[in-house]
C-alpha cells in the first residue's frame, strides 16, 4: 500500500489483512485523497474550464501551394574532343571540382606531333615571304625579293626590246632578232606576273598554316578535359587505358551551389504568378525548416494532362545541404484578397479522418464536423482555414485541461498573457 494512503487513512500493521482492507474501504470511497479525478470535468458540479474563439471573417492574403522538384543550376555531359588514349582520370563521383580544373588527360604525344608539323609548315611559308616568326604579312608585295629580282628582269627585256625595234628600223637586226627580244620582253613580263599571284598565294597559305597550327594547339590543349563550371562530379563513364573517340561521353557535372526548384503551379493561379516573388520551400529531408528561393521563370503554356504550368525559382546552396531530385513543396505570395475564416490548429480536432469542433451552447459543447480549406502559418501562428461548418459569431471551445466530449458543461477561464505578449491557449 502506498506511503501516503497509510499515512492519510490510519493503517495500522497488527490488524489483519482483511479487516484493515474492510476498513479502508469507506474512507477510498468518500475521497480520502484530495486530488479530483479528471474524470469528472464536464458535468455540473466540476465544468471543464476553456477559452473561447469567436468565428469571424479575415481578409486573407492568398497563397499559392506548389510541388515539385529540384534540378541542379547547371548539369552537363562533358564528352572528348579529341581522339585517344585516356592517361589518367584525376575526378571521381562525388568529387566536388572548381572551374577549370583538369577531370581526365588524353595521351597528348601524337597531338604534340601534329603540333610540330604545322608550325614547321608555317615557318617554310614566312621563310618564302622573306619575313620573320612574329612580321605581319607583306602589304606591297614589290618588296618580296621574288617579285622584285622578276621585275628586274621585265625592266631589262622591255628595255632591249626598246632598242630592238629601234635597229630593226635602222635595218641593223634581222626580223628574226626582234622576234626573240620580243618573246623575251612577253617571257619575262609573264614571270613578273607569276610572282605577284605567288605572294598572293604565299599569303593565303599563311593564313591557313597559322590557322591549321592554332587547332592543332587547340586539340593539344583538349586533351585534358576541365570542368566547365565549379560542380559536383554525378556520373563516370571512363577508365586509363581506353581510347577515346571525339564527342565520347566521360562524366556527367552538375552545379549545385546553386538550384533550381521546378513548381508544378494550378493553372486557375496563372494570373497571380509574378516574376521575381520570394517563394517558402519545404523538403522531407529537413522537416521544419524553410528554405527561399526568387521565381526567375514562367512557362508561357499549360500542361494538358495535369491542368499545371512550370514555375522556376533560383536558390541559393552554398553548403549543399539540398540535393538534385528532393521533392519539394512550395507556397508562393500572390496579390489575391479574400474573406475567410481561421482556426488556431488547437481548436481543430482530427479523429478517423473527420475534423470537428465544440461550439458553446448555453453552459456546454457541441460537436460540430468542418471541412478545412487547408493550413497556414503567420504571425497568429499555425491556423486551419475553415471552408465549411461555421457561421459568423459562432463560439468555439477549446480546453485548458482535460478533454471536451459532446455535452461537456464548461466555464471560461480568463487568458493570461505571457512575457512574450502571447496569449495562453493560443
Amino acid at each position: 500500500m502506498p506511503q501516503n494512503v497509510k499515512q492519510k487513512c490510519g493503517y495500522r500493521p497488527g490488524l489483519n489483512f482483511l479487516a484493515s482492507s474492510l476498513a479502508l474501504l469507506p474512507f477510498l470511497a468518500s475521497g480520502c485523497s484530495k486530488t479530483q479525478s479528471a474524470s469528472v470535468l464536464g458535468d455540473a458540479a466540476h465544468p471543464t474550464p476553456v477559452h473561447f474563439y469567436t468565428v469571424a471573417e479575415e481578409t486573407a492574403r492568398r497563397r499559392i501551394q506548389a510541388v515539385g522538384s529540384l534540378f541542379p543550376f547547371e548539369e552537363s555531359i562533358l564528352s572528348s574532343q579529341v581522339e585517344g588514349r585516356v592517361a589518367e582520370v584525376l575526378a571521381d563521383v562525388g568529387d566536388n571540382v572548381r572551374e577549370g580544373q583538369t577531370l581526365i588527360t588524353v595521351d597528348p604525344q601524337e597531338l604534340q606531333f601534329e603540333v610540330d608539323r604545322q608550325r614547321g609548315l608555317v615557318t617554310q611559308v614566312r621563310a618564302q615571304l622573306g619575313i620573320g616568326p612574329n612580321d605581319p604579312p607583306p602589304t606591297d608585295p614589290k618588296k618580296i625579293a621574288s617579285v622584285q629580282r622578276a621585275e628586274a628582269d621585265l625592266f631589262d627585256a622591255d628595255h632591249k626590246y626598246g632598242r630592238a625595234q629601234q635597229m630593226y628600223k635602222d635595218k641593223l637586226i634581222s626580223q628574226q632578232q626582234l622576234d626573240e627580244a620580243a618573246s623575251r620582253f612577253q617571257s619575262t613580263r609573264a614571270t613578273y606576273t607569276v610572282a605577284l599571284q605567288e605572294v598572293d598565294r604565299l599569303k593565303a597559305l599563311l593564313v591557313s598554316s597559322e590557322a591549321t597550327e592554332k587547332l592543332s594547339e587547340k586539340k593539344l590543349a583538349d586533351a585534358a578535359i576541365r570542368a566547365p563550371f565549379p560542380g559536383s562530379i554525378r556520373t563516370r563513364s571512363v577508365h586509363p587505358g581506353e581510347y577515346l573517340r571525339v564527342q565520347s561521353p566521360v562524366m556527367v557535372l552538375v552545379r549545385t551551389d546553386r538550384l533550381r526548384a521546378r513548381l508544378a503551379v494550378p493553372e486557375r493561379w496563372a494570373g497571380w504568378v509574378k516574376d521575381g516573388a520570394t517563394v517558402d520551400l519545404h523538403v522531407e529531408a529537413f522537416p521544419g525548416e524553410t528554405f527561399q528561393g526568387k521565381i526567375s521563370r514562367i512557362n508561357p503554356s499549360v500542361a494538358q494532362d495535369s491542368r499545371t504550368f512550370e514555375a522556376e525559382a533560383l536558390l541559393a546552396n552554398p553548403d549543399g545541404r539540398l540535393k538534385p531530385g528532393f521533392f519539394l513543396q512550395a507556397s508562393i505570395p500572390s496579390e489575391k484578397q479574400d474573406k475567410a475564416i481561421f482556426l488556431p490548429e488547437r481548436a481543430v480536432n482530427y479523429r478517423y479522418g473527420v475534423y470537428k469542433v465544440f461550439l458553446l451552447n448555453g453552459n456546454h459543447v457541441t460537436e460540430r464536423q468542418i471541412r478545412p480549406a487547408g493550413q497556414t502559418e503567420d504571425e497568429h501562428g499555425r491556423r486551419f482555414e475553415v471552408a465549411e461548418g461555421l457561421h459568423l459569431g459562432d463560439r468555439v471551445a477549446v480546453a485548458i485541461s482535460g478533454e471536451l466530449h459532446e455535452g461537456s458543461v464548461v466555464r471560461e477561464q480568463a487568458e493570461v498573457a505571457t512575457p512574450a505578449g502571447k496569449q495562453a491557449g493560443h
